[in-house]
């Protein structure tokens, strides 16, 4: 029995260590490189939210926007390229990137809005002012590789300037959930190791982290059972002690 314990000790101290090895190797990638460059900003720029000058008295009431839509949970005011909009809220999470569910509704004349592929693309251009042409627009509605807590169904515009940038708006609410580029997917590449996120769940409380935990505890376990059995055989002398 004790033959067993000696071997699986020795085997998960080296799963151990590689991945104590992973912490540092990341840890110290984080404090060398840029930080502004990771976030991915370079070509990014605020969105215009000044409207047109409109008269409170344009808007439609906000009490037949909710007799229209009775199931609305929240509303609020908004604006997507200098129009405003009500968003109404008809799911709603802890986060805005947790699975919340939308509807835009035109503020002026009333009518439902969707936030498809041209009303996408402008906003990720207007989020824009890089050298890059637009290359390609896709709605994305699983995991998203460059922002990992992000939930709901987003539009991913890709741009042809030398970072690779991507502009990310989702689809529910036309919100700017953020810009990626090459910058930002290698500081995320090292943040997946670090926090061990190999499942890309955009956490660190996750199965890995839970089962690294059980592990060690056992490797502290098993090597004090190890102690306590060369402690009986003799195998500790005053002299190394």
């Amino acid at each position: 029995m004790m033959q067993w314990v000696k071997k699986i000790h020795k085997w998960v101290s080296l799963l151990i260590g590689l991945q104590v090895f992973i912490w540092v190797l990341s840890g110290l990638i984080f404090n060398v490189i840029d930080h502004n460059k990771a976030r991915g900003n370079a070509y990014r720029q605020a969105i215009s939210t000044k409207q047109n000058i409109i008269a409170e008295k344009d808007l439609l009431p906000v009490e037949s926007i909710l007799a229209a839509y009775p199931d609305t949970i929240e509303l609020s005011q908004t604006t997507l390229l200098s129009k405003p909009y009500y968003l109404l809220t008809k799911e709603q999470a802890l986060y805005q990137h947790f699975a919340n569910t939308y509807q835009l509704v035109n503020a002026i004349s009333g009518e439902l809005t969707i936030v498809d592929k041209q009303l996408a693309t402008d906003i990720a251009k207007a989020s824009y002012n890089g050298p890059g042409n637009i290359t390609s627009t896709t709605l994305l509605t699983g995991n998203i590789a460059d922002f990992t807590k992000q939930k709901n169904p987003s539009w991913q515009v890709n741009f042809s300037d030398k970072l690779q940038t991507s502009v990310y708006v989702e689809q529910g609410s036309g919100r700017l959930v953020g810009h990626s580029n090459s910058d930002k997917r290698f500081a995320n590449f090292f943040f997946m190791l670090h926090f061990m996120d190999y499942n890309h769940e955009g956490s660190f409380n996750n199965v890995q982290i839970i089962f690294f935990a059980f592990v060690t505890l056992w490797l502290t376990l098993s090597g004090l059972v190890w102690a306590i059995h060369l402690l009986r055989l003799g195998k500790y002398h005053k002299k190394y002690i």
